[in-house]
């Protein structure tokens, strides 16, 4: 079982190089080849409504989930996520340890009641993936990103 743990500044080469896979930036909607500049902003610590959890084998960072407490008042109760996982360590538990982590620090410490995520609608495993965690398809979002130069449809999925 991973180790999940708050990313610290030591982490932000690895996240950075998880997203710079391109299966990984494929099915998120990270660019390819994200500079250390860019990480190192992200993940400044700067934004109290943003948190950043690693999941770790062998003190070596294989996969990252970002949290977004939603800072308008009326949508407090919200939190978006997005995560990545190694391709070399998928199906191993990565991707279900950082959900599990997220949920758990957004509905036990953070007091979010909802959940919301975008995932493409061909990633087959990630739908299946959010789906044992509670998570329910609310709608699709048509043409919602360009991924290779063609518009791809997302799921809108949330867990409440």
């Amino acid at each position: 079982m991973p180790t999940i743990r708050h990313s610290e500044p030591r982490d932000i080469e690895a996240i950075r190089g998880i997203y710079s896979e391109p299966s990984v930036y494929a099915s998120t909607l990270q660019l390819p080849w994200p500079s250390m500049e860019l990480w190192q902003q992200r993940l400044d610590g700067r934004n109290e409504h943003f948190h950043s959890l690693v999941a770790c084998e062998d003190d070596e960072v294989r996969g990252q989930v970002g949290i977004e407490v939603f800072s308008n008042p009326r949508r407090r109760h919200v939190a978006n996520i997005g995560l990545g996982v190694s391709a070399q360590a998928r199906r191993r538990g990565i991707g279900s340890a950082l959900v599990d982590a997220a949920t758990g620090l957004c509905t036990g410490w953070l007091g979010v009641t909802r959940i919301e995520l975008e995932v493409y609608t061909d990633n087959d495993a990630a739908i299946a993936l959010f789906e044992r965690h509670g998570f329910v398809a609310e709608g699709t979002a048509r043409g919602y990103a360009l991924r290779a130069g063609e518009y791809v449809d997302v799921l809108l999925m949330a867990r409440r």
